[in-house]
């Protein structure tokens, strides 16, 4: 009787043993593999490797670092790659259309390459930040036991610059405050080499949810890109794969719904971006845990942001990693009940063992606030409800910009055309920018709207215009600024049939969106509402467009319901 397959080899077993399977072998053979790695299990590392952004361009020699860690545990690694885009290229052109829909290109290509391979166990390494839902949400759905490694930090540029320094430099230049000279000094200074954006935008926020997630090392998400400690990091997540193959622990193990409490609670803290709220909801619907708009909301009563960083804020991300990165601030958050200590890690152990040893901050660190003298009391992130977003927006309220805006809209059609009326200057102090049919579906893709919110920061009105849109926002973006209004214009929702002049009010300390028309007034506007055609009929963006969910419900394309 033939022995049972031992179940750290469970899924690459039918791919190689037995006389029937000698054609995979000679595959195999002819990329490197031996008899005796025929009998280990296969760890697949999935690399976003790419010269497209600097975010990526180093992560090639840290999956070769993760598969030389699998091998010397007992396994054999195989490294395969999968895309990545770059949204500081892209931003306020057309191409960042793709931005959000190369998320899900990730988690398709990963469960296809794993799931066609039969690779036991899994580590995915990104750097850009639609790499690392999409990474996550593939591991999600494959569900084998699996590590994600974050590529790491930029560090500053000179003159303490990063790139939302150059798209803000753009803003000050078109309203004549720095000439073309100064503008390519930072231009050229700015981004001195590989690693993600240097703030806690969207990278620097979702390697740290992830972390709190338990699906990282501990300490992943807040070291250099080019760095020992980060080298060190992908050998150990080699290391960590084999672990947990021989313990059996899967994503979904870890991916509970208490560990995406601990995700939202350091965000929180950490002052993190509106984009967290998309991808987490994104990638718990993939692993099958419940998570809605309101969990922001009610976790964000009771979490406070501490940390003082980019972009509303002063320090960066390589300034964090200097005093600790952020198990400090988790300790911190374990000892102060804000976080569940009890759920369970890629380490094996729960996040309470893998805080226990963790040192404090140092004394004369101004990054990281007490609990009990914050920079915030309660959650920047603002689930925002009211006749224009009925199904909900997401709000990124500091307090700097204030708490409640209320001003006449100036509406339009697209960011380029919004971004031509901010230029030209009639955009006006007390405005509220209204930028509609950008939505998952409408846009299609959600462009983040980095270029024209650094344009109103640029020109001087970011205290004095609020800027509202189906589509979304760079973690770069500051200001009052409104993101994910559902359901979206191109699906007939209330932001469509906004006019210019009507007044719209946003107040972050009720939660509240409204526009100052009657029901009666809304209703013709309704009937007389016509949808737009597709702006793709053929291709990816069209296939997205038909295929992609609501904002409010994490802008998924594989959703069962």
């Amino acid at each position: 009787m033939k022995e049972p397959t031992d179940h750290t080899r469970r899924h690459s077993a039918p791919v190689v043993d037995g006389p029937g399977k000698a054609a995979s072998r000679a595959m195999l053979r002819a990329v490197g593999f031996n008899d005796e790695d025929f009998k280990k299990p296969q760890v697949g590392v999935a690399s976003t490797w790419s010269m497209v952004t600097p975010c990526n361009s180093h992560i090639g020699e840290l999956a070769e670092l993760a598969r030389e860690g699998a091998d010397a545990a007992g396994g054999k690694g195989v490294v395969f790659n999968t895309i990545t885009i770059s949204d500081g290229i892209a931003n306020g052109t057309e191409g960042m259309k793709y931005s959000l829909v190369s998320r899900e290109v990730i988690a398709d290509s990963i469960e296809t390459v794993a799931g066609c391979e039969g690779f036991d166990g899994l580590i995915a390494i990104g750097g850009c930040d639609k790499n690392m839902p999409g990474c996550v949400m593939g591991l999600a759905r494959l569900d084998r036991p699996s590590v994600f490694v974050y590529g790491g930090t930029i560090m500053p540029g000179k003159g303490h610059t990063d790139i939302v320094s150059v798209f803000e430099a753009m803003g000050a230049h078109s309203r004549g405050d720095m000439d073309l000279i100064e503008l390519k000094q930072i231009e050229e200074t700015a981004i001195p080499g590989p690693g993600s954006c240097g703030g806690m935008y969207t990278a620097n926020t979702m390697a740290s949810a992830i972390e709190a997630l338990g699906m990282s090392l501990p300490g992943s998400s807040a070291q250099n890109a080019i760095s020992q400690e980060k080298r060190d990091d992908c050998k150990a997540a080699g290391e960590a794969v084999l672990e947990l193959l021989k313990a059996d622990i899967k994503p979904s193990d870890i991916m509970t719904r208490k560990a995406f409490e601990n995700a939202i609670t350091i965000v929180i803290a950490l002052g993190g971006s509106t984009n967290a709220v998309l991808h987490l909801i994104g990638m718990a619907r993939t692993i099958g845990v419940e998570l809605t708009l309101s969990d922001f909301t009610e976790i964000g009563k009771r979490v406070p942001v501490v940390a003082d960083l980019r972009p509303s804020g002063h320090y960066m991300m390589s300034e964090l990693v200097a005093i600790g990165g952020i198990q400090p601030l988790m300790k911190i958050l374990l000892d102060a009940g804000l976080l569940h200590g009890e759920c369970l890690t890629v380490t094996g152990k729960t996040l309470a063992e893998n805080l226990a040893g963790v040192a404090p901050y140092p004394m004369d660190q101004s990054i990281i606030a007490p609990l009990d003298q914050p920079v915030k009391a309660e959650s920047h992130l603002r689930i925002l409800y009211g006749n224009l977003a009925p199904e909900g927006a997401v709000a990124k309220i500091t307090g700097k910009e204030g708490t409640r805006f209320s001003g006449p809209a100036r509406v339009f059609g697209s960011e380029e055309e919004a971004q031509a009326r901010i230029n030209d200057g009639t955009v006006v102090a007390g405005d509220v920018v209204v930028i509609r049919y950008e939505g998952p579906k409408g846009g299609p893709g959600m462009r983040e709207m980095l270029t024209p919110t650094s344009a109103i920061m640029g020109r001087g009105l970011g205290s004095d215009v609020a800027l509202i849109t189906d589509g979304r926002f760079s973690g770069g973006s500051h200001g009052f600024v409104v993101g994910h209004v559902s359901p979206e214009a191109f699906e007939g929702g209330p932001l469509g049939l906004v006019e210019n002049g009507d007044v719209i009010t946003i107040d972050a300390n009720a939660d509240t969106i409204d526009i100052a028309v009657s029901i009666e007034e809304m209703a013709r506007r309704q009937s007389e509402w016509q949808k737009p055609a597709p702006r793709y009929t053929r291709g990816v963006l069209a296939k997205y467009a038909r295929q992609v969910s609501s904002a409010s419900t994490g802008a998924v394309t594989d959703y069962d319901d």
